[in-house]
């Protein structure tokens, strides 16, 4: 492992002493663990798609089903 050292409020050095005793773990192992939720959370968030964001909403509207492609539904916009 590569050592690494981090500065921080003392009132969240506190809250990070408590959790470690709490669950019986050392500080570093849970600023570890912390860390790679963090990350795995904003990776799998950088990784979805716009779909998959509104899949729930996908078919929910009525109207034809080429509409993005399809110019004679634009009815003269942009003109």
């Amino acid at each position: 492992m590569v050592g690494m050292s981090l500065k921080m409020p003392e009132t969240l050095a506190a809250e990070v002493s408590a959790a470690a005793r709490y669950r019986g773990v050392g500080k570093s192992a849970l600023i570890r663990e912390a860390i790679e939720t963090f990350l795995r959370r904003e990776d799998a968030i950088r990784s979805r798609s716009a779909l998959s964001l509104v899949a729930d909403l996908a078919g929910a509207c009525d109207g034809p089903g080429d509409l993005s492609g399809n110019t004679s539904h634009r009815g003269g916009l942009g003109e």
